[in-house]
């Protein structure tokens, strides 16, 4: 299993070359890959994830291509395919809305007992749909048309 690496805050015009320079110190790289379009990151790939650890907590902070650059383990990509936001449960401090959920928002009685004339603009109908088969309309039988159209 390898270690990977994050090292973000680096110069615009930082190479492969400089920030391999700096890693290879801490162990064999597998991988070195550069940031162009938007620069300014990077990310190594080490062999052995011990050796990444060694780069995280020596590297952290010094200065890396006219920069002083922020390193630390990369973290998992989402289902999504972009970056995930925190690897496995969210932080104690972070309140996770009813809406995040699947709850149903909770207006309380202020929308319920507001006045029409309190609002700018009418009030949105909502359709609600049933579950009972849908009615088939009737229509009556329109009279025949004649072939000849008079002037």
């Amino acid at each position: 299993m390898a270690g990977k690496v994050y090292v973000g805050d680096i110069g615009p015009n930082a190479t492969s070359e400089e920030i391999q320079e700096k890693f290879e110190k801490y162990g064999r790289l597998r991988e070195v890959w550069v940031a162009r379009n938007p620069p300014g990151f990077a990310f190594v790939m080490f062999e052995d994830p011990r050796d990444a650890d060694d780069a995280v907590r020596d590297l952290d902070g010094t200065h890396m291509c006219g920069m002083r650059a922020r390193v630390e383990h990369a973290r998992a990509r989402s289902p999504r395919g972009g970056p995930s936001r925190f690897s496995g449960r969210p932080p104690r401090d972070m309140v996770i809305s009813s809406r995040m959920r699947g709850q149903p928002r909770d207006y309380g009685d202020s929308r319920r007992n507001r006045s029409r004339r309190d609002s700018t603009s009418p009030p949105r109908r909502r359709r609600s749909y049933s579950r009972s088969p849908p009615r088939r309309r009737r229509y009556s039988p329109s009279p025949p048309r004649s072939s000849s159209r008079r002037y």
